[in-house]
């Protein structure tokens, strides 16, 4: 799945992890669980930065 940018309708729920803008490693990157719910992606630590799905929501 592509990295969506923050303030974005997420494409699915589940865990997102913080990555650089070419999907990069960053350091301390956040992590977010997005429910059905949200509306949209949080802010990034940095601008250029985007939201990329690791996995289900954890229990």
């Amino acid at each position: 799945m592509k990295p969506q940018r923050p303030g974005e309708k997420p494409a699915r729920p589940g865990e997102y992890k913080e990555v650089g803008p070419r999907e990069g490693k960053v350091p301390d990157p956040r992590r977010v669980t997005i429910e059905p719910r949200d509306p949209k992606l949080p802010p990034t630590q940095e601008p250029g930065r985007k939201w990329k799905w690791t996995g289900p929501p954890k229990p």
